[in-house]
């Protein structure tokens, strides 16, 4: 009888309840990014220009600029004539060739003034000793006191002659080089 009066009060109490359902869902979405990217400007880099040994007669420079705009970089090499000069006599003497190796080294004013200074002149031509000194005399390089007019330094400037090729002489047209110290020994301009 229980189990009666319990179904009977349940059937009642589900008889008078009402069941609703609402369902109001309102989704607002606000967007609002900002992308700020902080990187550094592109950069000029400047080439490594490297001599890979000790053998070559050459400087390295670069260098590089850069803007906020605009970025350059340079680089080359220089000759070291001076280098070129050393090693070339070296070579020459290695090979058992004296008189062309100092008269290479002679191309250098500094070599040239000493040499003459220690009384031993460049060789000019083949001829060495007394026979070199004769000569520059003769082409107003050194004068007969031993004073060098070597790019005019102590002796008093004059144009030397120029020599006659039909006697085996050296003209200045004759020189295909453009060593400035061949060409003011010969009196070229």
């Amino acid at each position: 009888m229980k189990k009666v009066l319990v179904s009977i009060a349940m059937i009642v109490a589900a008889g008078s309840v009402y069941a609703q359902t609402v369902i109001d869902t309102t989704t607002k979405s606000y967007s609002d990014s900002k992308t700020k990217v902080e990187s550094p400007p592109p950069t000029a880099v400047a080439p490594a220009i490297t001599t890979i040994n000790n053998d070559v007669c050459a400087i390295a420079a670069s260098g590089a600029v850069q803007t906020q705009i605009l970025g350059i970089s340079m680089g080359g090499t220089m000759r070291d004539m001076n280098c070129e000069r050393i090693k070339l006599a070296k070579n020459l003497y290695d090979m058992g060739m004296k008189v062309a190796a100092v008269a290479t080294l002679c191309q250098d004013e500094r070599i040239f003034t000493a040499m003459n200074a220690a009384g031993t002149p460049c060789p000019v031509e083949g001829k060495i000793g007394a026979e070199a000194k004769d000569e520059w005399e003769k082409r107003g390089v050194a004068t007969k006191g031993g004073d060098i007019g070597f790019y005019g330094i102590s002796a008093p400037k004059k144009q030397p002659e120029k020599l006659d090729a039909k006697k085996g002489e050296f003209l200045c047209k004759d020189y295909a080089g453009d060593d400035p110290t061949i060409k003011e020994r010969l009196g070229c301009k």
